[in-house]
């Protein structure tokens, strides 16, 4: 069978690419439906982009590398499409959009812009060659077809959810054409203290988190196995193994001027009793033995400038992640620098193209990466689509 490019992978990025990468077309999958992280992402309702989405919200060893497909496919270019399709979204917080009714719909309208291109479903990747065309073996229902296409495109992301198939098929091809990877870890991920936190499992607030320098404003959650929630999740993906992370439990107030104010006006309360106006009360009380005891107005104030400085950078050293199983997305990859960032191909093999998750680009929390899927699966569709 001759096709003039194959793409691997009916995820978002390779559907989109199908979309505009021009007749003779063949999308594969291993799954039984395309697009299934698509399907359960935003609890079913698909965050499928950001109003703010830019460079500056990727994570890579290039960050200038996402520039040239997030300008010239951008968030608003995907919306304009949602829209064409009546599609009806609203945004929930921080310029994330999400379907009103189901994710199934992103799916249908993908699938609808990839017409003529064929899907093949339930089908296994197999051989693959390159003599100047690449010869592929896939296999369907014990059925085995060699496929010759001019164009090959790695469209089967990370090692995020091992449960829907997920795996590193597409950093094992890009070895087997020379290019380098990007060592791939968990991304987007809850972090892990054993059972430190478990007495407050389900205890979430207002929190500002900071790791490797960078500090995220959003919700932390705290879980039976550790930390969750947006703020962690963000900050998960620029915390290393052994490094600590600092939380501010209180973003935007003051807590050293709420005690003293209660010093003066409250004095007979417990530091516990006062702060607990100002954090979740299960909080303060798992963190009460680390408080002083007694009247507040007989604590001198450093004691409590002390304890404010502590509940405003609490910080504490995770014992890991959660790893891909929870995991988002992953981070690392195939390394840009093999790549061409304006066609998403492979430098050095002619006809090779890399997009989406499998790419050491990995985007923030909220939108972003459904956003470079699009915005990658444009660019290779449209290079190959321009071919002489």
């Amino acid at each position: 069978m001759q096709v003039n490019t194959l793409i691997l992978g009916a995820g978002a990025a390779g559907l989109m690419a199908a979309a505009h990468a021009g007749p003779s077309t063949l999308v594969i999958d291993h799954a039984k439906a395309p697009g299934e992280k698509i399907r359960i992402s935003g609890g079913g309702r698909c965050n499928f982009t950001n109003l703010y989405a830019g460079p500056e919200n990727f994570i890579s060893q290039n960050p200038h590398f996402a520039k040239s497909a997030l300008s010239r496919y951008t968030q608003w270019d995907f919306i304009d499409l949602v829209k064409r399709y009546g599609i009806p979204h609203h945004e929930k917080t921080l310029g994330q959009l999400f379907c009103d009714t189901s994710a199934k719909d992103i799916i249908a309208m993908l699938q609808e812009e990839m017409h003529p291109a064929e899907l093949w479903l339930r089908t296994e990747v197999g051989d693959i060659r390159h003599d100047g065309q690449f010869q592929v073996t896939l296999t369907q229902d014990g059925k085995e077809t060699q496929v010759t296409a001019r164009n090959l495109v790695l469209a089967t992301g990370g090692k995020s959810i091992p449960k829907m198939g997920a795996t590193g098929l597409a950093y094992q091809i890009a070895q087997q054409f020379g290019l380098n990877i990007i060592t791939p870890r968990p991304g987007l991920v809850p972090l892990t203290f054993g059972d430190t936190f478990a007495p407050i499992s389900g205890t979430a607030l207002p929190s500002k988190v900071t790791a490797g320098g960078t500090t995220f404003e959003e919700a932390t959650l705290f879980t039976h196995r550790g930390l969750s929630g947006p703020a962690i999740l963000q900050a998960s993906s620029y915390w290393q193994e052994g490094q600590d992370i600092a939380i501010n439990l209180a973003p935007g107030r003051d807590l050293f001027a709420a005690l003293t104010e209660a010093k003066k006006t409250d004095g007979r309360k417990a530091v516990s009793t006062v702060l607990a106006a100002h954090l979740p009360n299960r909080l303060v009380q798992y963190l009460a033995d680390r408080m002083p005891e007694g009247p507040i107005a007989e604590l001198a104030d450093a004691m409590l400038a002390e304890l404010a400085g502590w509940l405003h950078h609490w910080v504490l050293t995770p014992a890991g992640s959660e790893g891909y199983r929870t995991a988002e997305v992953t981070l690392g990859g195939i390394d840009t620098g093999d790549l061409n960032s304006k066609t998403m191909a492979a430098k050095a093999v002619p006809g090779l193209y890399v997009i989406g998750e499998a790419l050491d680009v990995t985007g923030w929390l909220g939108g972003y990466n459904f956003q470079w899927a699009w915005s990658s699966g444009w660019a290779c569709g449209q290079a190959i689509a321009s071919e002489k």
